[in-house]
């Protein structure tokens, strides 16, 4: 990640992309509050446990925006080098790809494109918003009978994301203008949401590249897999997307495989083991899936090649779920706990003053958890070593490709951009109903690690 001052510049349109392209309760909403940002500066305390009050998001306090330095590379406490650390917005240093050489970024070989998706559940859409400027570039339905009840989003290598609805049906939209077909409404020209109250009617916007119905009561996973980067096409190819699925046509846990260009479902992988929702999933660096169910105490393992799945014993009950740099998986939840995959064996902090949600890697040795105040947790030690307060509880936790952690709470109006080394925090007002865990801006993706042994 390249770290230097913190950008605001207002991008138009598509970002002036190259030619890369680019505790559940559905019926919860929160009143979405106009649009735009204000900003918060934060309190944060190294090393020891913190805690801090919950508050209603009516109680945030507002002002001026404030903003310091872009996070920095480097220890554990999220401050260094600035040049420290994976750099996935850079071309390829060796230059053997003219378009940047695939080394994520959010956009393909861009590294002017990020963006967070954040399902508005209550609504059945989803909003497309931009890590830089915090500006909502579109909002989509995310289902025909628009009660989708979406949650989970996932996105790819190129910048592209899916959406699994909870009451079934993973909906994918391309994020680059250049790159939807202008003829998929059968209308002439572009036509698109930008994003705030323009939300065009199921089938009508140009960027949805593909719906996929699944019969079940839970649908709750989603999860890309890695693709092959491709010179000759400048960008990623071969994408695939996980889901799992519970009830429906099948009264077991499935998990499927989908076809990241049309959606269509290649594999299917009966899980009889799980016999409760799987909550969550993640990939490796290789695109293997990894599941959980909440309460339930078990994890799975699906091998992308083989489609063989593995079962382990869970370290009890859990929520959120997360590959680190290592290739490990971790889930979050009154403590977090992490498993090496070579050996079977569960490490535990259990004395984290943690809440549900949910936890990821930030690509420098920090594991980010879900609370009020944010926790910053060492992936080696697996001790605290950054405590941030924020304004209220948060449920989501992502990180963009400038280094900043996302947080969105349950059911609300808001998101949060944290500054992990200024200790500002900079707020999103306008979401319906907010609710959303998962991998929210595709660095987990980009980062996630292999497993060794």
């Amino acid at each position: 990640m390249r770290m230097g001052t913190m950008r605001h510049t207002v991008w138009i349109g598509a970002l002036a992309l190259s030619g890369c392209g680019g505790a559940e309760n559905p019926d919860e909403s929160g009143a979405g509050a106009g649009s735009g940002l204000t900003g918060i500066t934060a309190t944060a305390t190294e090393g020891g446990s913190s805690s801090a009050s919950e508050s209603d998001s009516d109680s945030q306090s507002g002002g001026s925006m404030t903003s310091g330095p872009s996070p920095t590379s480097g220890n554990d406490s999220g401050s260094g080098g600035e040049d420290d650390g994976p750099k996935f917005d850079l071309p390829n240093p060796d230059g053997g790809s003219a378009c940047g050489g695939g080394k994520g970024g959010g956009g393909g070989g861009s590294g002017t494109f990020s963006y967070i998706w954040i399902a508005n559940s209550s609504e059945s859409t989803v909003s497309k918003i931009n890590t830089q400027t915090m500006v909502e570039e579109g909002r989509y339905i995310t289902r025909a009978d628009s009660i989708g009840s979406p949650s989970r989003t996932s996105v790819n290598l190129n910048g592209n994301m899916a959406v699994a609805n909870r009451s079934g049906g993973i909906t994918a939209f391309w994020a680059n203008p250049e790159d939807c077909d202008p003829m998929t409404n059968g209308v002439p020209g572009l036509q698109t949401s930008s994003g705030g109250g323009d939300i065009l009617p199921w089938g009508q916007d140009d960027c949805l590249r593909w719906s996929t119905p699944i019969n079940a009561s839970s649908n709750r996973p989603a999860a890309w897999a890695p693709g092959q980067w491709s010179d000759s096409e400048c960008r990623y190819v071969n994408n695939k997307f996980w889901t799992a699925a519970r009830g429906g046509d099948d009264p077991g846990t499935r998990v499927m495989l989908l076809d990241g260009e049309t959606g269509v479902i290649e594999q299917t992988i009966p899980i009889p083991e799980f016999t409760s929702i799987t909550y969550g999933g993640a990939v490796d660096g290789d695109g293997n899936f990894w599941g959980h169910q909440s309460g339930g105490s078990q994890l799975f393992f699906v091998d992308r090649e083989t489609f063989q799945h593995q079962i382990y014993a869970g370290p009890g009950d859990s929520y959120g779920i997360a590959v680190d740099d290592n290739g490990f998986p971790w889930t979050c939840y009154l403590g977090v706990h992490r498993l090496n995959p070579a050996t079977g064996v569960w490490d535990h902090n259990n004395t984290i003053n943690s809440s549900y949600g949910g936890c990821m890697s930030d690509g420098n040795g920090t594991m980010w958890l879900s609370h009020d105040p944010l926790l910053g947790i060492d992936i080696n030690t697996m001790q605290l070593v950054q405590s941030i307060d924020i304004p209220q509880d948060i449920h989501g936790v992502s990180i963009d490709f400038d280094g900043y952690v996302w947080g969105v709470p349950i059911a609300g109006s808001v998101a949060y951009r944290i500054d992990p080394v200024a200790q500002t925090v900079d707020q999103f007002d306008g979401l319906v109903g907010a609710y959303t865990y998962s991998d929210m801006t595709g660095f987990a993706l980009a980062n996630a690690g292999s497993p060794s042994g």
